[in-house]
This record gives structure tokens, sequence and C-alpha cells, in this order.
């Protein structure tokens, strides 16, 4: 099969490869997405915005479309169950926290995208470094198609083919199983504009407005048996027995009145170790990874979808601050490798910092030993920075 030649090539139409290809078209770069479905991935729910990601959205010129799809989240309400009884705190938003359809964040971001700039069915099976003569590296698909790419970006998720190639460890799964959908209450609900986190033995419940007449939940089990994992209907009804037991009866009916259609079962939650991000090496030649192919951290601070328009946006700059001092997209195959370093070493602590405290976050709410523990409480307290929000007051500049 005759072999294309094209500039800058994205694995991975999801959030992060649709936002890369967006900021890369607003500075005047065209690329090419390479998807392997058929259609856009808009299953997965929802997911929650923070305000360094609403800066994004502004830099890609889509945040105000988007924010009249979802609520304005002001406060976090947390109950923690213990033996003792429960405690409970009130924590203020400090930012803009929303919640959004994955649905809609990408089908906004893709239409801002030029026509044709996405390729459906697409699944790359193999990269290629390029051979002496030939510039570029080649990406085979399962079509038999050959692709040579003079700049390569993995946005390909925690199962990254480009991931693989740079000579990443593969992810790690989480010992929890997520169960999440949506809720509709069709007269309006009276939970106002705050997102409530209840954590008792086993399992973690949160949930969040996204409008007045939508509810997003979801549902944490730690150490599940096969039985009840088996599909989303066991899944259900296993939750639903777990919070009749120890949940308002508010609480078990949004879990039971929940939209079948919504509900996923997510079997696996995945996560890269921030020793590993730390330590990887993010870039091959004219080669990188973003999003959760570089630094996949679970649902446990809510900043993997913001995390990934950080990316987006500050790999875009890179590349094109490149162009403007080569006179053009044009670039040499150095030019791209340099400019894909500074963006490596410009999310490197970013994303370590927040891979730490999710990963000390998720052991927390599933250990049960009292040293391991308190282990994370301390992880958390020097370094994270989940009750302050100041994860969120992080700004990646602009465009």
């Amino acid at each position: 099969m005759e072999e294309e030649v094209h500039g800058i090539v994205i694995v991975g139409a999801g959030i992060c490869g649709l936002a890369t290809a967006l900021a890369l078209h607003r500075k005047g770069i065209p690329s090419l997405v390479l998807e392997k479905s058929d259609t856009l991935r808009t299953d997965g729910g929802s997911i929650s915005i923070q305000a360094n990601g609403w800066r994004v959205l502004e830099q890609l010129g889509i945040a105000a479309e988007l924010r009249e799809t979802a609520t304005l989240v002001t406060e976090i309400h947390d109950v923690w169950q213990q033996e003792q009884g429960s405690k409970s705190a009130v924590l203020p938003v400090r930012g803009e926290l929303r919640w959004l359809k994955r649905k809609d964040l990408i089908e906004t971001m893709a239409k801002n995208i030029p026509p044709g700039a996405i390729r459906f069915s697409c699944h790359v099976a193999a990269i290629h470094p390029a051979k002496p003569g030939n510039h570029g590296t080649v990406l085979t698909a399962l079509d038999g198609s050959i692709i040579r790419a003079k700049a390569l970006i993995g946005c390909d998720g925690s199962n990254s083919v480009v991931a693989k190639y740079l000579g990443l460890s593969p992810a790690i799964p989480a010992s929890c199983m997520l169960l999440r959908g949506f809720t509709r209450y069709p007269n309006g609900n009276s939970f106002g504009t705050h997102f409530l986190r209840l954590k008792y033995k086993d399992f973690f419940l949160g949930r969040a407005p996204m409008t007045n007449n939508l509810v997003n939940f979801f549902v944490a089990i730690w150490h599940p048996s096969a039985d009840v994992t088996k599909d989303t209907r066991a899944m259900k009804d296993f939750v639903l027995e777990k919070l009749k037991d120890q949940c308002s009866n508010e609480i078990v009916e949004m879990a039971r009145d929940v939209d079948p259609e919504s509900l996923i079962l997510l079997k696996r939650v995945w996560y890269r170790p921030p020793w590993q991000v730390m330590f990887s090496s993010f870039r091959k030649g004219t080669v990188t990874v973003a999003g959760d192919a570089m630094h996949v951290m679970g649902n446990y601070i809510g900043q993997g979808g913001s995390a990934a328009l950080e990316d987006a946006l500050v790999l875009a700059r890179s590349l094109s601050r490149a162009a403007a001092g080569f006179g053009g997209w044009e670039l040499c195959e150095k030019k791209i490798s340099a400019a894909m370093g500074e963006y490596v070493r410009e999310r490197r602590l970013r994303v370590v910092r927040l891979s730490l405290e999710s990963s000390a976050l998720a052991t927390l709410i599933g250990t049960k030993s009292l040293v391991t523990k308190l282990a994370c409480f301390a992880i958390v307290g020097l370094f994270g920075t989940n009750n302050s929000n100041e994860h969120a007051n992080y700004d990646c500049g602009h465009l």
C-alpha cells in the first residue's frame, strides 16, 4: 500500500487528542488525528473540569458554550463514616468546578477542528523509527495503511501503543471497580450546587449536580467478588444492597433510578505510579505522549481531564514557538524534538505532583493498614493540595 506522509499525527480522538488538535489549529498548525473507532467515542459518562481546565478551554475558545451545559459547583461536602461515628466537613470550592457530559466536551472540540482532520477506523498496530535517509516515524494500521509522521503525539489512553513504543511500563490496575451514571429529576432536585462525597468502610460514593434536572454519581468498591462484577446489572444490584444498609433514602433512590443507558461499569481503574511519571522517558526523537498515555491517575482528585487539557495547550504552544522561530509550521526534526523536550520538562513536575496525590488518596481510601494510612496522610499533608484545591489554581499560561 502506498505510504502517506503527514506533518503532525495524533493517535487517539479522546479528550487529550482532540484538545491537542484544536490547540494546534488555533495556532495555525494542521494535524491529523487517527481514531480506531468508526465514530467519535462519546461514551464515558461525566467528567469534572476544575478551574485549571476551564482556563485551557477559554484559550481553546469553547468555554462559554460548554458552561451553558453544566451547573457551577460551589461546595464540597465530605462525610466519613467511622466506627466511632461519622465526621463531616464542608469545603468551599475555590475557582470554577463543573461536571460536563463527556459527550458534550468531545463533540464541541471535534466540531471546531477542520473537516477531515479526524480519520476514523484507523487502528495503529505498530510504530517504527525512521530508517536512514527517510525522515519521520512510520505507523502501520490494522488495515495495512502506512503513515509517515514528521511529529507523532500519543493521546491514546492508558493502553497506549505510542507509550509502548517509547518504552514506558504498562499502567497498573487499582484494586477497585467503579460504577457511575446519570439520574434524571424531571421536577428538579434539592441538592443545590454541592458535590457530596461519602466514605464508608468498603466503598466511596460521589454525587454531583450537572443541571437542575440531571445528577451525576459514582460508587467505587474495593476488592469486590467476581460474582458481582460480571456485568453492570449485577454490580448495580450489589451496590444498591450496600447503600440500603448504610445510606439515606435519597441516596438509594438516586442509584435505583439511574438512567440505565448511562450506567457504566469500569472493571479496571488504571494509574501510573508517581515514580514512573518522575523518571520515565516521555520523548524519543519527534515522538511524545500526553494525557492518560503519559500520566493516567484514576479519578481520585478529579484532575485527569483538566491535566490532559493542560498537556494539549503546553505541547501546542511549544511546537508553535518552534514554528515561529523557523518561519512556519514545516519544522525540521531537530526543532520538533527540541520543542517536545521543552514540553516534557514543563509538564513533568506538575503531573508528578498530581500523580503522587492521586495515588496517596487512592491508597488511603482503600487500605486497612494504620501504618499505610499514616504514610498517606503524611504525603497528602506535605505534597497534596486536595483540601485547598490548590491544584485547580494552577495556570499553564496562554496558548
